[in-house]
């Protein structure tokens, strides 16, 4: 796309294109919000004038060139337009996660010295309040819905839709500020400021210029041609990178429209109404999608499940070639059509995929069989590699060049190079400028040719040109007998079936590895009723007798999978337990991007460790927990230690013969 000026100049900025798109798209629709169960939408033009007046309402409030605006909330067309809004002041959009709790909040709310903080609801007002007598440089605050917010005191409290009002009246008055504050925008003025997950410390405030954003957006865009006719769910975190890329980059460089669900809730209804063209989700989504279809068709008749399983496995056989444009003979075709009538396409009808000409996941790698069974459906399922720091992109997966085992090729614009000790390394028009107040961070991860140490080891492919990752290079080791330690290529695997939501192994400079495993209450659960089988709570389930001899089997198929592979072979899980509880954000076992933080469950449970090591048969642990309102308890338990068969290793000479 040639650039085009704008009254603001050339698209030098995120506002410069939504005025272009309120010039060439003007009619088009721009967002759609479900809200009490009917769809509303705004056009370009539309999204511009309330993107205008709400600008101008933060004038009215007092907003600073470079003061930093805290949006934290669900996926709303009026959390965009704050953010865009901001911009247009000269101030600088800070998106948090909406579920993290208080403490977490207010460290963000402080390192970046927020003075306006745009909330939701009234429960994320009540997070603010609960932290504004520590952090005294919050000035205002502003909600969006004004449900139970009557009686709080409004001296410094705004709801959004009377700020925007303001802005709308005050036009006259304030318009020319806001033009001419627009006009100061450029390539290297700030766009938007991310926090990392934190998985190894505190959060790091990524800062991303509009040159990051834009750049990557137009050549990520035209990697895979997308265009304005694209519709996609922005359900996402708002504060994670890849929700700020696709709902906010690439739509406002495409001009195509962003959708936001009514709820977490009805979020997979909407998700089928929509039936997005351009979609993203991270593993976990594919993995409770897989999950709730496997659960269905288990309480499928017996019919159903046979012409279910028939029409898999004659999918997986030949579905990818298929969507790869491969030879497939006659005959396979015609049965594979006969499956998109009856099994393919009312499955993707129903998990909401019938018109996704692109997919991609990324965030966590993806268990290839999970990554197979949506290919071998039809579906353009694609890996990318990326980083906040990256803008997203490093790497991508190429249409018909699309396999579980690599991330693809080098991104458009992007540079690569691998160090002698396998870590990957990048520089692109996305690398970010800096890490905020932390110059120390910023030089230790971005060197002064704008170099970029990822932390994850991989290579590349010499006969293909794709990029494999490894692990993350601080968790990629060695077992004491010299052999490689990779834990995710193996927990991967296990989260592929259905009834096992996550798992940590445990084997770096140690004889063997071993292994934590939470169920998925929802699988496990559903087969417990299926069977007669009463629980009173998650631990209670991950505790039962049957429940443990089934995931020794899981445990056992994966052990030998990982036998297959002569370098990562003594990665086999020996022994394992089922955890008493499911690993939580809330409890800093997690980061709010699903990440497990391996220091965190090391040391919080040395104890259980200890027992998979010593030959315990069984160990008592009592564990500290956070309830949703913040409220510390304790859980006992007494778990049980399960041996598995591992799989004789072949030495890697004779494998490689």
């Amino acid at each position: 796309m040639e650039a085009i000026t704008t009254p603001t100049g050339e698209l030098r900025s995120v506002p410069a294109l939504l005025r272009r798109n309120a010039l060439e798209f003007a009619g088009r629709t721009a967002y759609r919000e479900k809200e009490y169960g009917i769809w509303q939408s705004w056009t370009w033009a539309e999204a511009l004038a309330e993107i205008e007046w709400l600008a101008m309402g933060f004038l009215a409030l007092g907003m600073d060139r470079g003061d930093h605006v805290a949006i934290i909330g669900r996926n709303r067309p009026a959390h965009y337009w704050a953010m865009v809004a901001a911009q247009m002041c000269g101030a600088v959009p800070v998106p948090l996660y909406q579920d993290a709790v208080t403490e977490e909040m207010a460290y963000v709310l402080e390192h970046c010295g927020a003075r306006f903080v745009v909330c939701g609801d009234q429960e994320q007002v009540d997070k603010v309040i609960d932290v504004q007598e520590r952090l005294h440089q919050i000035e205002h605050v502003l909600y969006n819905d004004k449900r139970g917010m009557r009686k709080y005191d409004h001296t410094h409290m705004n709801w959004l839709h009377d700020v925007r009002e303001e802005g709308r009246v005050a036009h006259y008055r304030l318009e020319e500020e806001m033009h001419k504050r627009e006009a100061e925008l450029n390539y290297d003025s700030t766009c938007v400021m991310l926090y990392t997950s934190g998985t190894t410390g505190k959060p790091k405030g990524v800062v991303l210029s509009n040159r990051n954003i834009i750049e990557t957006s137009k050549n990520s865009s035209e990697f895979d041609r997308l265009g304005v006719k694209e519709e996609i769910l922005a359900y996402l975190p708002m504060a994670w990178v890849g929700d700020f890329i696709f709902s906010v980059g690439q739509a406002f460089w495409n001009g195509f429209c962003v959708n936001c669900p009514e709820s977490a809730e009805t979020m997979m209804t909407d998700l089928r109404e929509i039936a997005p063209t351009y979609y993203f989700a991270p593993p976990r989504v594919f993995e409770t999608q897989l999950t709730s279809v496997m659960i269905r068709m288990e309480d499928a008749s017996a019919v159903k499940r046979a012409l279910f399983r028939h029409y898999l496995a004659l999918a997986r056989r030949i579905g990818p070639a298929i969507l790869d444009g491969k030879p497939v003979n006659a005959i396979d075709r015609m049965r594979y059509a006969l499956g998109e009538f009856l099994i393919y396409g009312p499955l993707k009808n129903a998990l909401g995929f019938s018109k996704v000409r692109v997919g991609y996941t990324a965030g966590e790698a993806i268990g290839p069989e999970i990554f197979d069974f949506y290919r071998a459906l039809g579906i353009n399922l694609k890996q990318l590699y990326g980083q906040t720091e990256a803008s997203v992109f490093i790497a991508q997966q190429p249409d018909n060049e699309v396999r579980p085992d690599t991330v693809g090729v080098t991104s458009p614009g992007v540079e690569i190079r691998i160090a002698d000790n396998g870590e990957i390394f990048y520089r692109s028009p996305g690398t970010f400028v800096e890490y905020y107040k932390n110059p120390e961070s910023t030089a230790s991860t971005k060197n002064p040719e704008g170099w970029v140490a990822t932390g994850d080891a991989g290579f590349f492919e010499p006969d293909t040109g794709h990029l494999r990752i490894i692990d993350r290079a601080k968790d990629v080791g060695k077992m004491a007998d010299g052999q490689m330690f990779a834990p995710k290529y193996v927990e991967n695997k296990l989260k592929f079936y259905p009834d096992i939501l996550e798992a940590v192994v445990f084997g770096n400079g140690r004889e063997m590895c071993t292994a934590f495993i939470n169920i998925d209450l929802t699988a496990v659960g559903n087969w417990a009723e299926r069977n007669n089988i009463a629980y009173a709570s998650y631990q209670e389930l991950a505790g039962h007798p049957k429940v443990l001899e089934t995931i020794r089997t899981h445990v056992e198929e994966v052990n030998r999978s990982v036998a297959q592979d002569a370098m990562l072979s003594g990665c086999q899980i020996h022994r394992f337990l089922v955890l008493h509880k499911e690993l939580d954000a809330d409890d800093g076992e997690m980061t709010r991007t699903r990440k497990v933080r391996r220091s965190v469950i090391a040391e919080k449970y040395a104890d259980l460790i200890a027992a998979l090591y010593d030959g315990s048969d069984s160990v008592s642990t009592v564990t500290e927990v956070t309830y949703e309102d913040g409220r510390k308890g304790a859980i006992k338990a007494t778990l049980a230690v399960i041996d598995a068969a591992t799989v004789a290793q072949r030495p890697m000479k004779a494998a490689a013969e």
